[in-house]
C-alpha cells in the first residue's frame, strides 16, 4: 500500500509540473526573444489539458481540421499552419508519441509529437507546413502516426490568386515592412496570413518594428494587380496581460497606392482598441500601406497582428 501512494504522489507530481510548465504566462513581449535564423519560426510548445477518453484504452491522433490550404510563392517566413495533437484513452498514465510525416517537397516543422499525459487529457501543438518554390499544384498528404493508429489530412497546395480569401485582398500577399528583426519571431508577412490571434506573438504571428521610439513606422501590402476598396480593418497586439492600451498601436494612417502615388484615405489617433476597421470613399488601389505613427506604452513599438482589405 506504501508502494502504491508514493507512485501516485510522483505520478501527481509529474503531472503538476507538465501543466504548471504548461500553462506559464509568457514572459512580456521583446524584439530581442531568440529564433532559429536558418528556418521559418515554429511553435515548438506543447500544450497539455483535460479531454474527453472515449475509453477505447488507444492513443488518438487528433487535428483541428480536416484539411490544410497552402498558397504557393509567400514568403517562407509564413508557411501554412495547422493544430495538431494526441488524445490519451489509455487506462494509466504514460508517454504519449506520434510521428508526423508530410509528402515531399513540402516540409513540416516538427518530426515527432510527444508528452506525458493522465488517462483522458490531450497534448496539442501547432505545426508549420512550408511549400518550396517550385512545388506543383496539387493534394499532398500529411500524417500523423502512433503505434496503432493514422490521421491522414490532405494538404492542398493552390496559388494565391485561388484561395478563398472571404473578400480580404490582402490575404497572403506580399508584404514589406520599415524594419524588421533578423533574429525574432516577427515576420511582416504574418499580418497578411489570415490569423487575427495575438495568442501567437512572438511566435511568428505579428510584426514588431525594429525601431523602438522612432517613428513612422511603416507596414505595406501589395494587392496583386489593381482592386477597389474601402475598407481596412487593423489588429494590434491586444490579450489579457498585454492589453491594446498599453502594448497596441495608437495612432496611424490608412494609405492605399493609387496611379503609383500613396494617398492618405483614413486616419486614426488615440486608439486603445485591439481591433479597428477604418472605411473610406472607394479607390482603385494596388497596394495598401499602414503609417504608424505612435503607439501606448513606454516602449514605444509598433506592434501589428493583422491588417485585411477589402
Amino acid at each position: 500500500m506504501r508502494h502504491l501512494t508514493a507512485a501516485l504522489a510522483a505520478t501527481t507530481a509529474l503531472v503538476t509540473t507538465v501543466l504548471l510548465t504548461t500553462a506559464a504566462t509568457p514572459a512580456p513581449p521583446s524584439p530581442s526573444l531568440p529564433s532559429p535564423a536558418s528556418e521559418p519560426p515554429s511553435s515548438v510548445s506543447v500544450k497539455v489539458r483535460p479531454g474527453t477518453s472515449k475509453g477505447s484504452g488507444a492513443l488518438t491522433p487528433i487535428a483541428g481540421a480536416d484539411r490544410l490550404v497552402a498558397p504557393l510563392g509567400v514568403d517562407p517566413a509564413c508557411p501554412a499552419r495547422i493544430d495538431i495533437g494526441l488524445r490519451s484513452d489509455a487506462k494509466k498514465a504514460g508517454y504519449a508519441t506520434a510521428a508526423v510525416e508530410v509528402d515531399p517537397p513540402l516540409t513540416a516543422s516538427r518530426a515527432m509529437l510527444t508528452s506525458y499525459l493522465p488517462p483522458g487529457y490531450e497534448l496539442s501543438a501547432k505545426l508549420l507546413v512550408a511549400v518550396p518554390p517550385g512545388t506543383a499544384e496539387g493534394t499532398y498528404g500529411l500524417r500523423l502516426r502512433t503505434s496503432t493508429r493514422t490521421l491522414e489530412v490532405p494538404v492542398e497546395v493552390v496559388p494565391v490568386d485561388r484561395l478563398d480569401n472571404g473578400g480580404n485582398v490582402a490575404l497572403r500577399r506580399p508584404v514589406t515592412a520599415s524594419s524588421q528583426h533578423t533574429n525574432a519571431n516577427y515576420p511582416p508577412c504574418s499580418v497578411a496570413d489570415g490569423d487575427r490571434s495575438s495568442n501567437g506573438w512572438a511566435g511568428g504571428n505579428g510584426w514588431n518594428d525594429a525601431t523602438a521610439r522612432s517613428f513612422p513606422d511603416t507596414v505595406a501590402i501589395a494587392l496583386g494587380g489593381a482592386r477597389q476598396i474601402s475598407r481596412v480593418d487593423l489588429y494590434t497586439l491586444d490579450t489579457e496581460r498585454y492589453p491594446a492600451y498599453r502594448y497596441g498601436v495608437r495612432d496611424w494612417d490608412v494609405q492605399a497606392q493609387v496611379g503609383g502615388q500613396w494617398q492618405t484615405v483614413a486616419q486614426v489617433r488615440g486608439n486603445t482598441a485591439g481591433t479597428v476597421r477604418s472605411d473610406f470613399a472607394p479607390v482603385t488601389a494596388d497596394a495598401v500601406r499602414v503609417v504608424a505613427l505612435a503607439s501606448n506604452g513606454a516602449n514605444d513599438y509598433t506592434r501589428i497582428i493583422e491588417v485585411e482589405v477589402r
